[in-house]
């Protein structure tokens, strides 16, 4: 669903970028307490690698129907594993990228680009999984349920938004009846995608790490004692405090960036060619005659391929592998520094006012 130069006019593209920047501002604020709570140690180094992942899955178009394909988004994945605030930010890392190196998702539509896929889907996601964590019995399958709905839902969320944008500031002259219907129609199939990968993949993390999976903190229930042939909650033991040992992330870091690396560098070669959702809607509709050249076409990625490589196999590989790398790296160095930044906040002027005067000798 990336949206292209051209099919949103400026004054509705400055708007969104406008609202994306103040919905990041607002993302990295929220990740520095989502990686500095309690779990967010482990959390942290977690958030570049879900960026990295999401990238590679994006790269596998899935057919939905005749002549019609579909992609990740990422929303409900990243808000479920590291958190909604977090959870922004991965996803506008990847757009950001993705825009600038790969030539998808027009530049001056960036801004359209992370409102539509970065934000609407990770708060329509998160909003509909937490409301159903809340109702279910709390268990790793129903975090893994929750989250095939919750990503479900955020795929047409997505393309109500966009339909509500192209309203605004369409460039084209197409009833909005027939956009939203088209839009909404084929990606509530798409949606069916987005929910199976992000339930396998929550699934899988949880089944390994729990400790991990941001949306499945405090799943332990309360201790029941029957007492009069009534249960009641049993009164709160004390932990005995010895000293825990963390656990290593970094056999998940290295499975979870090999995965990503295969499934780019070489599982990418058999996926769909054919257009995604919008790009089959823009076409049919005719949303796109006033599509722009990107402004990012000459670069030696452009289009997911290497320059001046004429094997299509190891060019795509090669683009795909290169963009794995890249948002590691890039995605890792962020979450460092929001994890970073939440530690020098906390000065010892704040720490010792909080546990009292040392007096120790």
């Amino acid at each position: 669903m990336h949206v292209p130069d051209g099919f949103i006019d400026a004054p509705t593209s400055a708007v969104a970028g406008v609202i994306a920047a103040g919905a990041l501002a607002v993302g990295l604020r929220g990740a520095r307490r989502e990686l500095g709570g309690t779990g967010g140690e482990r959390t942290a180094p977690l958030a570049g690698l879900v960026a990295a992942f999401i990238f590679a899955v994006q790269m596998l178009n899935f057919p939905v129907a005749a002549g019609t394909s579909g992609h990740l988004l990422g929303g409900a994945l990243a808000a479920i594993l590291v958190g909604p605030c977090t959870g922004i930010v991965c996803v506008s890392v990847v757009l950001l990228l993705q825009g600038v190196l790969f030539a998808d998702g027009g530049l001056t539509a960036l801004g359209v680009n992370i409102t539509d896929m970065a934000i609407v889907t990770t708060v329509v996601a998160y909003a509909v999984f937490r409301g159903l964590v809340k109702v279910l019995p709390r268990s790793r399958r129903s975090v893994t349920a929750a989250s095939f709905v919750a990503a479900l839902l955020s795929v047409p969320a997505a393309a109500l938004a966009f339909t509500l944008l192209y309203w605004i500031g369409g460039t084209t002259d197409v009833a909005i009846g027939k956009v939203a219907t088209a839009m909404i129609g084929v990606h509530l199939l798409i949606g069916v995608g987005e929910a199976a990968i992000t339930a396998l993949t929550v699934g899988a993390v949880i089944a390994v790490r729990p400790d991990l999976v941001y949306g499945a903190r405090g799943l332990t229930r309360k201790l029941k004692l029957r007492i009069g042939g009534e249960l009641v909650d049993a009164p709160a033991v004390q932990p005995v405090t010895v000293p825990a040992t963390p656990r290593s992330h970094r056999k998940l870091w290295i499975t979870g960036l090999v995965t990503s690396f295969v499934l780019a560098g070489f599982v990418s070669f058999y996926a769909s060619a054919s257009p995604d959702g919008l790009e089959r809607v823009a076409a049919d509709k005719g949303i796109d005659q006033k599509a722009e050249e990107h402004a990012a076409a000459d670069s030696p990625l452009a289009d997911y391929g290497v320059e001046d490589v004429d094997d299509a196999r190891l060019s795509g590989g090669l683009a795909g592998v290169i963009g794995v790398g890249v948002t590691a790296v890039a995605g890792s160095a962020v979450f460092w520094a929001v994890r970073r930044r939440r530690t020098h906040d906390v000065s010892p002027t704040s720490v010792d006012a909080a546990t009292g005067p040392n007096t120790s000798v």
